[in-house]
């Protein structure tokens, strides 16, 4: 079967394209400015890693709507020809403010905000909306997982059980950012330079007939490998290590062994009595096998003596929270503030800024407020593109993003980087401003519901 063929562009909702055709019909092409953030936290989660502008900034610089997708557009019987010749001029020009990625951000705080002409802002939701969850979903997991690690390293395993290839990709580089130090996934370690990581799985012993057998042979090829010995009977296969060791003698450079079943723990504390006893003690302990931050936090509370995790399936999914509550909602048309007033839903007008208020270096408080009013403290969101070109902002390095997150997740009071969920929590304020803002634009509905 061919391999399905599809134009980025078409990356989309069905609706965007019948607004985008009302908006032309009734020449609506002011400028709009959507806004996308998070309603809520997740539970067990008291900050969210922003992740994925990279992506945006990338499908905005290249939109265009190229013939294959104007020929498919006008199968579908829905748009006029006047529409599709438009269509096919279309370009994204607008400005982009967001977060850089790596930066803790909190509910109702926009991670991007894009001033457009409508169409052109309208457009894009989707697309935004999907690359900006995933990867902050993945980012704000890894971010977790490498917290509870407390310096020892974690290797993405996750590839094979991720929901899709693409998602295994965009997982990689988020969870690089994270801090994750190094993936599975060789195709990731191609397209973003990430460190790769991997040796053998259980399958290459059962092939032999001999455990030992098949530990001489990978040695002998990868001299400084780390070999899994849990297959049969996981102490047992420490022993036949220490066995290759004494039979290899000073040829013996295996840099590892890998735990992956059972009480972890307890095993870790075996393996390492018996390591130590032949004198191995530069021979380090790795555990995989259904981890998530919590099991690690668990064990490294007990002093598990395991140099470096590998985590699979709990984070490659962000198994207990997999999705956010994300949004991306128009709050400003043709200069004027919009807002919606559904139940639950209701929007904060205008374009924004967040202000980071720190004391000591800690932060201490967030003040969301209107972007054109004095800053009250470090202003997170940044002019990364202007004209449909990316600014030197909008130019960051996957490790310069890594450093970044690094550096921003210290400034977090401890308690947020605790697993359990901090208590208070973080605090978000709304300025005076844009309090007043808002309150202003609900009375102007209620005048005008009054009126109809």
């Amino acid at each position: 079967m061919p391999r399905p063929h599809f134009s980025p562009v078409l990356l989309t909702d069905l609706y965007e394209l019948t607004m985008l055709q009302a908006y032309f019909e009734e020449r609506m092409r002011d400028v709009a400015v959507f806004s996308l953030f998070v309603r809520r936290l997740p539970e067990r989660r008291n900050y969210l890693l922003a992740c994925g502008v990279d992506d945006v900034l990338a499908f905005l610089e290249t939109l265009r709507f190229d013939e294959a997708a104007l020929a498919y557009l006008d199968s579908l019987g829905r748009f006029s020809t006047r529409f599709l010749h438009y269509l096919a001029d279309l370009r994204f020009t607008g400005e982009v403010y967001a977060v850089p990625e790596g930066t803790p951000v909190f509910a109702e705080e926009p991670l991007v905000e894009i001033e457009a002409p409508i169409s052109e802002a309208q457009l894009v939701e989707a697309f935004v909306m999907n690359q900006i969850h995933l990867q902050t979903v993945l980012a704000s997991k890894a971010a977790r997982v490498v917290g509870a690690a407390r310096g020892r390293q974690v290797v993405d395993f996750g590839l094979r059980r991720m929901h899709g290839t693409d998602a295994a990709l965009k997982a990689a580089r988020a969870f690089h950012i994270a801090g994750v130090h190094a993936t599975s996934n060789v195709a990731a370690g191609q397209a973003y330079g990430l460190r790769v990581a991997g040796t053998l799985a259980h399958s290459y012993v059962q092939a032999h007939d001999d455990e030992h057998e098949a530990f001489r042979a990978f040695a002998r090829l990868y001299p400084d490998t780390v070999l899994l010995v849990d297959t049969y009977d996981t102490l047992a296969g420490v022993r036949k290590v220490v066995d290759l060791a004494r039979e290899l003698g000073p040829r013996f450079r295996v840099s590892a062994v890998r735990l992956d079943s059972g009480d972890l723990g307890t095993l870790a504390f075996g393996a390492r009595r018996i390591l130590d006893d032949a004198g191995l003690r530069s021979v380090g302990i790795f555990a995989s096998g259904g981890l998530n931050e919590d099991e690690i936090a668990r064990l490294v509370a007990a002093g598990a003596p395991i140099d470096g995790f590998g985590v699979g399936t709990d984070m490659g999914v962000s198994r207990d929270a997999p999705s956010l509550d994300i949004a991306y909602k128009l709050v400003e048309y043709a200069g004027r503030g919009r807002m919606k007033l559904s139940t639950g839903k209701v929007l904060l007008p205008g374009r924004k800024q967040i202000f980071r208020v720190e004391r000591d270096g800690i932060a201490d408080h967030d003040v969301l407020g209107r972007r054109d009013e004095p800053p009250c403290g470090r202003a997170l969101l940044q002019h990364v593109m202007a004209g449909g070109t990316r600014r030197p902002e909008g130019r960051v390095t996957l490790n310069e993003a890594r450093a970044h997150a690094k550096t921003e997740l210290d400034r977090l009071p401890a308690q947020l980087r605790d697993l359990a969920p901090a208590t208070p929590p973080y605090r978000v304020d709304l300025s005076a401003t844009l309090m007043q803002d808002r309150d202003a634009l609900r009375r102007q509905h209620d005048r005008e519901g009054t009126h109809r």
